[in-house]
């Protein structure tokens, strides 16, 4: 260990060393009194080191003999999922607090998961990539269930961990079989054996290491736990469930992919691009029979992660920017709709059921407009943002040849379409009845609004997204 190697993970120390605090704070300091407190501490450490991440460089260097990657890619990633953490924390402490929910390790919690999705993102090496990915999971678990009086969150935690521990094992199997035929464990040696030739042992091990990640991102047909724990988790849980961990998981899919097995990329194309389309089809379709707007989301969920798998199945640098841009355009679509879905509520209590919009616009015009635009994007009408995500991993596939996947993704989407603009009818056109209450703070409304703008300001230039997902890409693929 030397000093470079300490000062390519100052921003990961610095996380650990407060999620330590935050735990001896709440255990001898307070107890729950502290949340409110942890929360507001947490999310702006994330900002601060967001920002510190953006002013620093795109990174170029590795510590620990290869295990930990600073470069480009990498930061783009954590700037993603420390912003959209930073969010989620915020708008949800209203949420907590009303129904009583405040506990002093869910900060605790939420900064030892970012602290794994980071160490996921800049992994070099197997053993590196499953601490990141076992801390990261094993927090979410716990955050999964946190709401311990609830029937719901307690069944919602113990699926999650139960087949959690089934894809971990399937990855790790994979991972034995990469090590056993490759002989290394950083991605730099197993670039090298690759190299020389893949054995059909090999292989395998990508294929079951594939299907282990996919389950991280609720792909298709690993997906199988995402509904129920997106219904029973506290709505506060499932909204940084759906954010921040798909975007790790994603770009350790890609570093993966590229720092690994870069020479061989018409072979796990052929399985991401089969990923791909099986989870557009399952998101798209089964996602029209949900009366719950949570279990709608996540089915959402499955078919936006086909649509980032397609661009990571294009290959180069060209499907990787393609990925990055549509995973940040999806962040912050999700975030700003579940603002809205932690306001849902009729005297008092928290309502999921989509018929509690009828009519809402009449009682909320501002918010139902804002929802329909961040519906509209999440749909991919065009010109909203979420349609240039989209119009992205398409293209990307049509110029790799995967023609028949960018067919798939067109078809896919236009029934998507029918779900969201089902929620948009039910806002203007329903039919007359009991009114949702909406009682929004200043956080939750701010950061709607603010998402509800940038799906249709960001039309203009994306934010100049497009460049810098162009300049990570060029690090990873490079």
């Amino acid at each position: 260990m030397t000093v470079l190697d300490l000062s390519l993970i100052l921003p990961e120390l610095i996380l650990a060393v407060a999620a330590m605090a935050g735990l001896m704070a709440g255990a001898f300091g307070g107890g729950d009194r502290l949340a409110p407190m942890l929360n507001v501490a947490a999310a702006g450490l994330y900002l601060v080191l967001a920002l510190w991440i953006g002013l620093s460089g795109d990174g170029a260097g590795v510590a620990f003999g290869g295990m930990f990657v600073d470069d480009g890619f990498a930061r783009f990633a954590k700037i993603a999922i420390l912003t959209s953490a930073a969010a989620v924390l915020l708008m949800g402490q209203d949420y907590v607090a009303r129904r009583d929910m405040g506990r002093f390790e869910n900060p605790v919690l939420v900064t030892l998961a970012v602290l794994g999705m980071m160490m996921m993102v800049s992994a070099g090496d197997l053993i590196a990539l499953y601490v990141g990915l076992e801390l990261q999971s094993l927090s979410l678990y716990v955050l999964a269930a946190l709401r311990r009086d609830s029937l719901r969150a307690t069944e919602a935690g113990l699926k999650y961990f139960v087949l959690g521990a089934l894809s971990s094992g399937i990855l790790l199997y994979g991972a034995s079989l990469v090590y056993g035929f490759a002989g290394s464990t950083t991605f730099a040696g197993i670039l090298g054996a690759v190299g020389e030739g893949a054995p059909v042992g090999l292989m395998f091990g990508l294929v079951f290491m594939l299907a282990g990640l996919a389950f991280k991102v609720s792909a298709a047909p690993f997906h199988m736990w995402t509904p129920d724990v997106y219904e029973g988790a506290p709505t506060a849980v499932t909204a940084f469930l759906a954010t921040a961990p798909k975007m790790a998981a994603m770009a350790l899919m890609a570093r993966l992919a590229h720092d690994a097995f870069g020479s061989m990329p018409d072979a796990w194309g052929q399985v991401i691009a089969a990923l791909a389309v099986a989870s557009m089809f399952v998101g798209a379709i089964a996602a029209i029979g949900q009366r719950n707007i949570k279990r709608l989301m996540a089915y959402s969920s499955i078919a936006h992660m086909g649509f980032a798998l397609v661009g990571l199945s294009a290959g180069g640098a060209a499907g990787v920017q393609a990925m990055l841009l549509y995973m940040a355009i999806y962040v912050a679509m999700n975030v700003g709709t579940f603002a809205f879905i932690l306001s849902m509520e009729r005297d008092g209590r928290p309502v999921a059921d989509i018929d509690a919009l009828n009519q809402f616009s009449r009682a909320e015009p501002a918010k139902a407009l804002a929802l329909m635009v961040l519906l509209v994007s999440l749909a991919g009408v065009p010109p909203a943002l979420g349609f240039w995500g989209k119009f992205a991993v398409l293209k990307a596939a049509v110029e790799a040849g995967m023609v028949w996947v960018a067919v798939a993704g067109v078809i896919a989407s236009v029934i998507g379409l029918f779900y969201y603009l089902r929620l948009v009818y039910f806002m203007y056109f329903g039919r007359e009845g009991e009114v949702l209450d909406s009682r929004m703070s200043a956080v939750q409304w701010a950061v709607m609004m603010g998402a509800a703008i940038a799906m249709v300001a960001g039309v203009y230039n994306l934010f100049g997204l497009e460049p810098l997902a162009a300049a990570a890409a060029q690090a990873l693929v490079d």
